[in-house]
């Protein structure tokens, strides 16, 4: 099955067909070609923590979704692409990574396949159209979980399942350490995505500080990091666990690159994204999460799921994955056994966890995403 959509001008007709996108097709284009550069905090930069016309899209998509994706027989899935660790398309077009996985296992639980899913890289400003007009049924791309985007922009929002927060990175041979803050950068360029929050938090960290900085924008954090590289950015912004990924595999040799500040400047739960009022497909993949994460508590592994399922060590598994008469993925339209195969062929949330994002440094243990039992957030309800 082909598992990879190339990012093609699909969305330009649909977006200037859009009259509240209209101006956002000129500024697409423009965007390509050079940075858009903003100074703060004098001057902020468009963000999307608030209702822009590249948020508020027209709504096309009706009808039941999970019924329109259950005929169709696969999964539409909205990635980065870009996102190291978390989305990266490969040379062959295929997708690894965090968010990649759960699309897989949203697949999994589906139609007892975790390959017949689409893939679907998208930029920032792309996401939301995608999913309002029916190009991706749901968002597995680092997207924040805010208050506007809950409301006017009209998306819903999935469990959290990566706890994130806005930090910095810069070059130890520019003066900065692991310990410097916001009110370090006073006079430099700071660059980031645009389209994101953290145009609008890092203006509002640098007005809390009472210094000026000048942002710059790009399409995309690959172009965001090249121009580091190059020196066009004295420091970059975004999301912690992406400035790690960048770290580990892009660190000019012989320079240092420290992330600051320790307490990240915000708050930013990274989970599923789709559009409103489809609960019946909002279930099946918040509790495809969940599923994973009641099966880490558990103990139950892609390795071990099998014997699990025929000796249950307790109700709850029995139920999750299909093995009792009271289990409730058949209430949900799925098959009984769809979270056995969600763990059989994907596996739990630490095994997802670790299998992508240990190896760039981002370990569980003390962080908000170790599970609730040994203090982080990371928790279910109940499946009964």
């Amino acid at each position: 099955m082909t598992n990879h959509k190339p990012l093609i001008p699909r969305l330009l007709g649909v977006l200037c067909a859009v009259t509240l996108l209209a101006a956002a097709c000129g500024d697409d284009s423009d965007s390509a070609a050079a940075p858009t550069t903003t100074d703060a905090p004098t001057t902020t930069a468009a963000p999307d923590t608030t209702t822009t016309a590249a948020d508020a899209v027209e709504v096309t998509q009706d009808g039941d979704l999970l019924d329109t994706v259950l005929a169709r027989g696969e999964l539409h899935c909205g990635v980065s692409g870009s996102a190291v660790a978390f989305s990266e398309t490969q040379p062959d077009g295929s997708q690894t990574g965090f968010d990649a996985d759960y699309c897989r296992a949203v697949a999994a639980a589906l139609f007892g396949d975790a390959d017949a899913v689409v893939f679907t890289p998208l930029t920032a400003a792309e996401r939301f159209t995608a999913v309002q007009t029916g190009e991706v049924d749901v968002l597995m791309r680092n997207t924040t979980w805010t208050q506007s985007r809950d409301t006017e922009v009209g998306m819903d929002f999935g469990p959290t399942t990566y706890y994130d927060g806005q930090q910095l990175m810069a070059r130890e041979s520019a003066g900065f350490s692991g310990a410097s803050q916001v009110a370090d950068i006073e006079g430099a360029v700071v660059c980031t995505n645009a389209g994101t929050t953290t145009e609008q938090n890092i203006a509002d960290a640098a007005d809390a500080a009472g210094i000026n900085i000048k942002i710059t924008t790009f399409d995309d954090f690959d172009q965001v990091t090249e121009n580091f590289i190059n020196e066009a950015c004295d420091v970059i912004t975004t999301d912690g666990s992406a400035l790690v990924g960048r770290k580990a595999n892009q660190q000019t040799a012989g320079e240092n690159w420290v992330i600051f500040p320790a307490t990240p400047i915000s708050k930013e739960p990274l989970g599923p994204t789709y559009g409103q009022n489809q609960s019946r497909f909002a279930d099946v993949v918040n509790w495809t999460v969940y599923a994973t994460i009641i099966a880490d508590e558990k103990g139950i592994t892609s390795a071990n799921v099998d014997d699990m399922a025929a000796s249950p060590p307790d109700a709850e598994a029995a139920r999750l994955l299909g093995a009792a008469d009271d289990e409730q993925q058949s209430n949900m339209g799925l098959a009984p056994d769809a979270f056995h195969q969600v763990i059989a062929q994907v596996g739990n949330y630490d095994e997802i966890y670790a299998r992508h994002l240990n190896p760039v440094g981002l370990t569980r243990e003390g962080s908000a995403n170790a599970g609730w039992l040994d203090g982080g957030l990371i928790y279910a309800p109940p499946a009964r």
